[in-house]
């Protein structure tokens, strides 16, 4: 078989199960793992994929900018918001970034609740203006055009002067290695959200579930639940669940 056929048989694999092991693609192409290591390099400097220890697995398909972002997945980021309403209590100080399927929980939250909202979302911010008993802090700094967010030390230091009881992250990528993003700057703000969060609850829609990115932000061991738009019991889940995150 040559190279470039086996370069079209992991993708067309990697496409089917979002992940590929070295051993399994020796047996399958009938090389040795070697070969199929620098195929997976290569194909990793080419952006198809993102390579891991002993294999790879899919880059995240969502769209990269907000205006693309906001119409993808509604149905599912509604569902998911729906099942996030239920953490918000009232008197908590919450975070919330640049995130769609956070801004769908900005958007459903009930106005009896009394909150403070921490964002560097100019979409929330926006929402939340309407909203009777929300107090709203804006993390001002650089516009980052891509998102509609705050991002630079401006923004960070706002973040850092807050301990929030709650952080909804909206999620770019997540997999069982951690949570990545695209944007190293935007990765620093959810980081940094993170660490001054007592819980941190990640909305994700199935499509993000086992994809990276090339930013690291934590290990999915710091989130306390995974919100998707799926059954919890879905057996896509299971690598989650069994490392104790409550998945809803």
């Amino acid at each position: 078989m040559v190279k470039e056929e086996r370069l079209e048989l992991i993708l067309s694999q990697l496409a089917k199960d979002s992940k590929v092991q070295f051993a399994e693609l020796s047996h399958l192409l009938n090389v040795s793992e070697d070969t199929v290591r620098r195929d997976i390099k290569e194909l990793n400097e080419q952006g198809l994929l993102r390579a891991v220890r002993g294999g790879a697995i899919s880059n995240s398909s969502v769209p990269h900018h907000y205006r693309d972002r906001e119409k993808y997945d509604v149905g599912q980021k509604n569902l998911i918001a729906e099942k996030a309403i239920p953490f918000i209590k009232n008197g908590q100080t919450i975070f919330m970034d640049g995130g769609t399927s956070v801004l769908a929980v900005a958007q459903m939250m009930p106005k009896d609740l009394k909150v403070t909202v921490v964002t560097n979302s100019f979409p929330v911010a926006d929402v939340l203006e309407d909203h009777p008993n929300a107090d709203v802090i804006f993390a001002g700094g650089r516009l980052y055009k891509t998102a509609f967010t705050t991002i630079g030390h401006e923004t960070i230091q706002t973040i850092r002067n807050v301990r929030a009881n709650l952080y909804f992250m909206g999620v770019s990528s997540l997999h069982t290695q951690g949570l990545t993003g695209k944007s190293y700057e935007d990765v620093q703000v959810k980081k940094t959200m993170a660490e001054m969060s007592t819980q941190i609850v990640a909305l994700s829609t199935l499509a993000k579930i086992n994809t990276s990115q090339a930013f690291y932000i934590c290990p999915v061991t710091n989130i306390h639940a995974i919100i998707t738009e799926a059954d919890p019991n879905s057996e896509e889940l299971d690598a989650y669940r069994s490392m104790g995150i409550q998945l809803i």
